[in-house]
């Protein structure tokens, strides 16, 4: 009578295993970013939960290989993913206060909102392995083919989780709607047991995946929540100050976009520095942006260059989405969008451009590493007009610790650019971290630092005039620790 049903609870818990990881991932990312310590974590937890799942599991089936208690076990596994949704913002919340390096915030994150179910998805291989199991003769292959169907199940789960479930569902209803198909294959092993329990969690989980927001309860009133294919967007419209704005979050602690309602001018301050282009480069008809986010700069750039065009990659489509229905994004005959990674297209690229701004960051302060190497500066370079000019948004420091990454990039561009200047959007202190506009020049003509425009002459005064020591190798693709550096100074 059972004679497939393990098969198939194998099968389907093997690729729930890997959804959840998936999904734990754009949990815990609006907190910690999604760096290379962060994914390590989070696998470095789940699959020690694992293991240690598979330890207790072995000991408890060779005790109770009783379906009825593997029916529990599933149960028990459901229960836990379910709460994870009802616990997550608070768990996040109290981690962030320790105010440790990310990477410790989520390997806590991480024991707290994804061990206890991951323990309990790692014994369900050894006990189905003993409830399979009929004689000594053919234990090793009665092992070797659910570990089997349990593996391609994960295959499955991995496939479908990153390119079907996760771009086209919020994780809210990906982890209720687990919760359920648990559930189900808990009345597979064992009808009678939990049977009340287990249908009033399935009607309460299938309740809340179709008509709750579980999620927006916990979101700050008046915000708008969204998933896309590559973040978790916040987007809040602050109407109680003196200039009413638009906001984008992708994670808790800083705006990563916002526009006024009723002004078109620029929010934020680092943002202005990128019409700095215009005094090293008067003659700017083509433009390339690495980074759309909410499209401010681009809006701006098409209003101030009025004959110009610009191209824009951005490598979430959501996030595009999202500026033509929050940000005022309107098609424009001037402005190409591409939906890529910023350095593939570089890879690829054969246009040349006046002037190439950059303002991508995966997570927090983090430039993506792949294009902050020799071979990615390289690609800029070469795609520049002669009197061309690259425009990057570092958040770094200048001098000690917290400034190794930034001058890493500097000796980087160095390499190519004769001239290669900074400048420091805010603060003072040039220890501390803080936008800075770091600016390379083509042409091997020195500029000058006086502009009849009284806009420009002001932020051209921001000018780092010091000097300053290239202690730092160069990034390369082989040799990339962009995380490493930011981590380290924090």
């Amino acid at each position: 009578m059972k004679r497939y049903v393990l098969e198939c609870i194998v099968f389907i818990s093997g690729a729930i295993v890997m959804v959840y990881e998936l999904v734990g991932s754009r949990l815990i990312s609006p907190y910690v970013g999604t760096s290379l310590y962060v994914w390590s974590s989070l696998i470095g937890v789940i699959l020690g939960a694992l293991s240690l799942g598979y330890y207790l599991g072995g000991r408890l089936a060779d005790r109770r290989a009783e379906w009825h208690f593997f029916s529990g076990i599933l149960f028990l596994a459901a229960l836990f993913i379910g709460l994870t949704v009802f616990t997550k913002h608070v768990v996040l919340e109290f981690v962030a206060l320790f105010n440790i390096r990310s990477e410790y915030t989520a390997l806590l994150a991480s024991l707290f909102l994804f061990a206890p179910a991951s323990i309990l998805l790692g014994m369900i291989s050894p006990f189905s392995v003993k409830l399979r199991m009929k004689s000594l003769e053919s234990s090793a292959s009665t092992v070797g083919n659910l570990y089997a169907i349990s593996t391609i199940g994960s295959i499955a789960g991995t496939f479908s989780a990153g390119f079907f479930i996760i771009p086209f569902f919020g994780t809210t209803k990906i982890l209720f709607f687990m919760a359920v198909v648990l559930l189900g294959l808990s009345m597979m092993a064992s009808w009678k047991a939990f049977f009340k329990t287990k249908t009033v969690l399935i009607c309460f989980f299938l309740a809340l995946v179709f008509f709750g927001n579980v999620h927006g309860f916990f979101t700050k009133k008046g915000m708008i929540d969204i998933d896309t294919p590559y973040n978790k967007v916040w987007i809040n419209y602050e109407t109680g100050v003196a200039k009413p704005m638009v906001v984008l979050y992708t994670d808790p602690f800083a705006a990563q976009s916002a526009m006024y309602l009723n002004d078109a001018e620029l929010v934020f301050r680092y943002t202005k520095y990128f019409r700095l282009a215009k005094h090293f480069n008067p003659n700017i008809d083509t433009a390339l942006m690495i980074g759309g986010c909410g499209y401010s700069y681009p809006k701006d750039f098409l209003k101030k260059f009025s004959n110009s065009t610009m191209d824009v990659v951005e490598i979430d489509p959501g996030m595009t989405r999202i500026a033509r229905k929050y940000f005022g994004l309107y098609d424009n005959a001037r402005l190409k969008i591409f939906h890529e990674d910023a350095r593939t297209f570089l890879n690829r690229n054969k246009k040349k451009y006046d002037v190439i701004y950059s303002d991508a960051f995966n997570s927090f302060n983090s430039v993506p590493y792949q294009l902050a190497t020799s071979e990615a500066v390289e690609k800029m370079y070469a795609a520049l007009n002669n009197d061309g000019l690259v425009i990057h948004n570092i958040i770094s420091a200048i001098n000690g610790k917290k400034g190794e990454f930034l001058r890493a990039e500097i000796a980087t561009y160095k390499k190519y650019f004769p001239y290669v200047y900074v400048f420091r959007v805010n603060a003072e202190n040039s220890y501390e971290s803080q936008n800075i506009i770091l600016i390379a020049l083509k042409n091997a003509r020195e500029p000058s630092f006086e502009s009849a425009d009284r806009e420009l002459n002001g932020y051209l005064r921001s000018v780092w005039k010091e000097r300053i020591v290239l202690d730092m190798p160069l990034i390369t693709d082989d040799h990339a620790p962009v995380e490493y550096y930011k981590y380290r100074s924090m």
